[in-house]
């Protein structure tokens, strides 16, 4: 549609995933089959198949092109309390070795192939999150950037609008984890009792 809409192909920005909550996904010892198979097909296959026809589609205009997947930091830094949907981590994990995988093939032929790394953001799978005073407390510390706020769409525009355009037209292969602080942080009273030191205002 995008061809004949517009006459070419530039990029793919694969951004649909979510949940598989609903279908049993969860702890392993908890995992259902169908809670495996419905969290791969949402969150890798899909993706999977989306980056091979953008893929066929810059080989067959020899243009080359950009894509962007989408990732999770759960895939390398989880949190079990929380968040402990293993089958959503391994898909999420697989993105990455993926992306990495296809970037590698593909360079030469000007196909740059990169990755979006976010935590907690405001989107409908974070709707229980939102609600749940417990993990709210959790994100205070877990993602402290901003006053320890669950992210939103827009924090990831910027990176989303350099990876996809010329100014990214020398960066591939690579993950950007967009995450108020999450991988680097430790949940618990550290940056809360960072923030009781801060210094008053004259």
């Amino acid at each position: 549609m995008a061809v004949q809409e517009y006459g070419g192909f530039q990029g793919l920005y694969h951004v649909a995933g979510g949940s598989g909550r609903k279908w049993g996904d969860g702890p392993l010892h908890e995992l259902t089959d169908e809670g495996w198979r419905a969290t791969i097909e949402l969150n890798l296959s899909a993706l999977i198949f989306s980056n091979r026809a953008a893929v066929r589609q810059f080989l067959a205009q020899g243009t080359g092109g950009s894509i962007l997947n989408m990732s999770s930091v759960l895939g390398w830094s989880p949190s079990a309390q929380y968040f402990a949907t293993h089958a959503y981590a391994a898909a999420k994990s697989a993105v990455i070795g993926f992306t990495k995988s296809i970037d590698a093939y593909y360079a030469a032929n000007n196909i740059r192939c990169n990755v979006l790394a976010t935590a907690v953001v405001e989107t409908p799978m974070a709707a229980r999150a939102m609600q749940d005073k417990a993990i709210l407390k959790f994100i205070k510390t877990k993602q402290p950037l901003d006053d320890g706020r669950i992210g939103v769409p827009e924090d990831l525009d910027a990176a989303a609008v350099y990876f996809m355009g010329d100014a990214s037209r020398f960066t591939t292969g690579q993950v950007l984890a967009i995450d108020g602080g999450w991988c680097v942080s430790e949940a618990g009273g550290f940056a809360e009792s960072r923030r009781a030191r801060k210094p008053k205002a004259e």
